[in-house]
Parts: C-alpha cells; sequence; structure tokens
C-alpha cells in the first residue's frame, strides 16, 4: 500500500444481499460501473463474498461485497447463507435487492431484521423493474417491517440502468451521514511542530521492504498534523533519545519491544504503542483495558483465544502465535485457540479471555461487532499491546499519554 492509498480497513464496506437471481451481481456491476461479479442465470453463481476496493464516485473510497443468495438450499447452500450473514459484521452500508418480478420473500425479511437489528443503514432496492408488471415497490413499502425500519425503497433495472444514478447518490448521502466526524489515530495526542519517535523492530516476523499498515497509518496521520516524526529500530532508539530527549513529546513503539523500550525513555517522555492507539481508534479503549483484569487473573487450564485480524504467513518470533502465548504460560498453563483473518468463533463461552490484535486489518465495524460478540458472551477481551504493556509493568505509563488527552 502507498502513503497515499486509502487502505481496505479504512474504506466504507457497502455490501448487497438478496435472493438468488435476484440480480445482485448485475446491479453491483452496473453501480460500480464494472464488470468484476460474475453474472449467471443459473441459480447460486455467486458461493462466497467477493470483495472488490474501488473509487466509487460520488461516495469516494469504498469496499463493494458481492454475497451469497439468502434462499440457498442444502448443506452446502446453509453454509453459503451463513457467510452471507456474516458479512453484516463489517457491513457499513447494506442495498437489499428484491426481484420485482417475486417480490418481498421470507429470506429478504429475515436479512432486513438482521440488518434492523444491527442499526446499519440500508437500501432496499426493487430491481428488474424493467420486466415486472405490477408495482412491486409499493406492495415493498407497505411491508411492516420495511415501513418500521424507515428504510428508503428505491426501483432500479440492472439491464436499462433506470435509477442506478440516483442509488449512487443515495448510497453517497447514507455514507455521509454515517461519516467518522474527524476521528483521528495520534493527531489530537501531539501538536503541530512536535517530534514523535516511532520504534520499529527489524526482527525475522517483520516484512522485508516495508513497514506495515499501523506504522505506514501513525507516520501519515503525523504529517496531516504537521508532527515530525523520527522512525528508528530499538537498537539505535538510545542515540535518537540521546540527540533529542528534550524535544521528544511522544515515543511510540511496536508492543514486542515494550520492554526494552520502556527501559531506554525516561520517564518524563510519554510511551504508548501501535496496539492501544489502534484500541482507541477502532476499538473500545476503557472496555479492552478493564480486560487486562482476566489476564491478571488467570490460572491453570484456562482458555484463551488470541484473534488476529490479519492473514499473513506466521513467522518465527510471531507475535501472536509465539510470544505472547510464551509470556502468559508464564503465569499459568493455559490452553490457548489462534483465529486469524475473517475467521471468528461464534461460540465464545470456554475463554477466560480473548486477546486481540489492534485490528489493522479491520474496519471499525467489524472490530466493534467482535467486542460486542465477547461482550454478549460475558468474556473479557483486551488487546496485545495492553496484554504486553501489562506483563511487563508498564501497562499504566502506556496509556497514560492517552488517558490523560
Amino acid at each position: 500500500m502507498g502513503m497515499n492509498d486509502t487502505p481496505t480497513s479504512e474504506r466504507k464496506h457497502i455490501a448487497f444481499f438478496g435472493c438468488r437471481n435476484a440480480g445482485k451481481s448485475s446491479l453491483l456491476n452496473a453501480v460500480t460501473g464494472q464488470n468484476f461479479a460474475i453474472v449467471s442465470d443459473v441459480l447460486g453463481t455467486t458461493t462466497d463474498p467477493v470483495y472488490k476496493a474501488m473509487e466509487l464516485l460520488p461516495a469516494g473510497p469504498v469496499v463493494v461485497i458481492d454475497t451469497p443468495g439468502l434462499d440457498d438450499v442444502g448443506d452446502l447452500g446453509k453454509m453459503r447463507i451463513e457467510k452471507a450473514v456474516g458479512v453484516l459484521r463489517k457491513t457499513d452500508l447494506a442495498i437489499l435487492v428484491v426481484d420485482s418480478s417475486k417480490g418481498f420473500s421470507k429470506a429478504d425479511e429475515d436479512i432486513l431484521s438482521n440488518i434492523a437489528e444491527r442499526k446499519i443503514p440500508a437500501i432496499i432496492v426493487s430491481n428488474k423493474s424493467d420486466i415486472s408488471e405490477s408495482n412491486i415497490s409499493d406492495s415493498i413499502s407497505d411491508n411492516g417491517l420495511v415501513k418500521n425500519s424507515g428504510y428508503t425503497v428505491m426501483k432500479a433495472s440492472a439491464t436499462t440502468k433506470e435509477g442506478i444514478h440516483e442509488l449512487k447518490e443515495k448510497i453517497a448521502a447514507l455514507l455521509n451521514e454515517d461519516s467518522d466526524n474527524g476521528k483521528v489515530l495520534v493527531g489530537d495526542l501531539i501538536n503541530a511542530g512536535d517530534i514523535v519517535v516511532l520504534v520499529v523492530p527489524i526482527d525475522k516476523a517483520a516484512p522485508k521492504g516495508r513497514l506495515i499498515l499501523p506504522q505506514q497509518q501513525t507516520i501519515r496521520d503525523l504529517l496531516d498534523h504537521g508532527a515530525i516524526p523520527i522512525v528508528c529500530r530499538d537498537s539505535e532508539l538510545q542515540s535518537v533519545i540521546d540527540k533529542y530527549a528534550s524535544d521528544i513529546k511522544l515515543v511510540i513503539t511496536d508492543s514486542q519491544a515494550f520492554k526494552k523500550v520502556g527501559e531506554i525513555v525516561p520517564d518524563n517522555i510519554p510511551l504508548t504503542s501501535f496496539s492501544i492507539l489502534f484500541s482507541r481508534y477502532k476499538g473500545e479503549l476503557e472496555h479492552q483495558l478493564a480486560g487486562v483484569d482476566a489476564v491478571r487473573n488467570l490460572k491453570d487450564g484456562d482458555y484463551v483465544l488470541i484473534a488476529e485480524g490479519c492473514t499473513h504467513h506466521r513467522q518465527c518470533g510471531d507475535i501472536g502465535t509465539e510470544k505472547i502465548p510464551a509470556m502468559l504460560r508464564k503465569k499459568a498453563n493455559v490452553q490457548i485457540d489462534f483465529t486469524q483473518g475473517t475467521e471468528y468463533p461464534s461460540d465464545l463461552s470456554k475463554y477466560k479471555v480473548i486477546i486481540h490484535c489492534g485490528g489493522c486489518m479491520l474496519n471499525e465495524k467489524e472490530m466493534k461487532a467482535r467486542i460486542s460478540l465477547a461482550k454478549e458472551a460475558g468474556v473479557p477481551i483486551t488487546n496485545y499491546g495492553m496484554t504486553i504493556a501489562f506483563i511487563t509493568g508498564i501497562l499504566e505509563r502506556s496509556m497514560k499519554p492517552i488517558l490523560n488527552k
């Protein structure tokens, strides 16, 4: 990713839902002006969610998602439906596509109820208006569930392009209403002209020739706010401190280097980590901070879930699968399960605590959905940075720059 590219996790996610052959893929292609979704008269052509990052004018940078049909059948069909419904966890705007020649189905009602329960903005599109003989749009608008939800019902035809321009305008309007209101990653913690040191260990687990996404985003946010970022490895940190100590306003480190960095950085210089910043940016900082108590109270035989939002290849010394487990097992003989990418258990009841990464590869909607699932299960959830800071004895110090804001 280039410094000027919008990461997928920072793009609004627009998901298209509907029954098989309602015209989801055709409508999506018409809205985007691209033929990235496969279109066929064969039922069940879309078998897995399909994601595409793109610029959708006038909405801006988005991710559009094509989903399997909600009325699929059989054991495989049930799995496909589960995949489609799972997309709601990351959906910022839902487009429910209804075949206007068939009307509103039970599957449409079920997904709309789920969308409304999650308070996701949505548009209901009566598709295939060019071949419909009856005014299905009115009957959809009169549906009690639709009325109660307050969602807009629009006519469209993927074939004739009727209503496509209006649909795109409505999409942009809803996404603008759901904007992040100027939320920043680190810029509100510093002033223009401040020197901020970023500590980036280069070890076997570090990707070759590039910085990882949290480091890139933090640098960009600092630059956007007029700060002066100095990037160094932990091995050169002491020389940076010796040279600039009186001018450094904040040090941000990779969490795995907390112990070493905490020993080098003087107590009068604020210190935190990329992971903790992302907890504030995408998660629920205070709730995840409270989750540290569960790490403190771990006992032999307890189950821990370590969840990673990305799917990078595990290297020797990986923070999630090696370093954190080794730290935990010095406290207690715990049983550890791992998940990565889009995989996340629906049943969390056996775990004493969930330790999640900062979520840089997840959009805010999905990160908060995962936290909500933990809350519903009554399972504490914290994150990598807070866990390591607690184990290394600098949790209070690492939280001070943020909690004092």
